[in-house]
This record gives C-alpha cells, sequence and structure tokens, in this order.
C-alpha cells in the first residue's frame, strides 16, 4: 500500500513548512502526520535566532547538530553544539531559546506532537511552524 509511504528530501520538503517534516500539523491523510512526535530539519543562517524564548513547554526536545554551530539556550546555562552529532536533550517544562553561530543544520525532535500550539512567529509558544 503506497499511501503509507512518503519519499523526499528533507532540505526541499523542509522549506515548505518553516523546517517542520513530521507532526501532528501535517494533514491526517498525509504518512508524515504524527500526534506521537515532530520532526524538523532546521536550516539556519549564520545570526539567526529565536525572536522570543519558548516558555510553557510541555514536550521533550532533542537537537542534533548537522553542520555548523548552533547555540541553544536553556534557564541558567547555554550550550553549543558545535561538532557534526553533537546533541541536547531537555525535557517538559525546560524554558529555551537558540542562535547560529555559524549557517547551521540541525535536526529536532519533540514529543509528543501537542495540538493547539498557536501558529504566531512572536507568541513564544514553540508552535511548529514559529521557527522553535
Amino acid at each position: 500500500m503506497t499511501d503509507s509511504v512518503y519519499v523526499g528530501n528533507a532540505g526541499e520538503d523542509a522549506a515548505l513548512d518553516r523546517g517542520w517534516l513530521l507532526g501532528h500539523f501535517k494533514d491526517a491523510s498525509d504518512p508524515r502526520h504524527s500526534e506521537d512526535v515532530e520532526i524538523k530539519w532546521g536550516v539556519h543562517p549564520k545570526g539567526d535566532e529565536r525572536a522570543h524564548w519558548v516558555t510553557g513547554e510541555q514536550r521533550t526536545t532533542l537537537q542534533v547538530l548537522v553542520s555548523g554551530r548552533f547555540r541553544v539556550e536553556l534557564p541558567g546555562r547555554s550550550v553549543v553544539l558545535a561538532r557534526q552529532g553533537d546533541y541536547v536533550v531537555w525535557g517538559r517544562g525546560v524554558d529555551h531559546s537558540w542562535y547560529a553561530e555559524e549557517d547551521a543544520v540541525v535536526l529536532t525532535v519533540r514529543w509528543p506532537s501537542v495540538p493547539g500550539y498557536a501558529v504566531d512567529a512572536g507568541n513564544g509558544s514553540g508552535a511548529p511552524s514559529a521557527g522553535s
């Protein structure tokens, strides 16, 4: 059954939905629809930063550096992802922000995929289309 298979390119597909490849926000008929997990292929030019801290986070997050140099700001500490494969994980309730110290590609995995996050880049909620 081919309806449950999707083949794509992360760089091309990510450009269509602000980096997000998989999650509850994809159409229910799309194999990339998931209420369990969200995946983002984030391409960030040097100097790119999150406009507002994400607060009230209800998901666990894993970020893995694919290329470049990327800084994740967490309460009381900064984590710099500098070597390919460096990663950071934080749990529910941990606020965060980020900054691309160099051109960077970062793979983000979040779980669960929580409906109800507003699609508003300035709300600080961590909405899938808000660039978090």
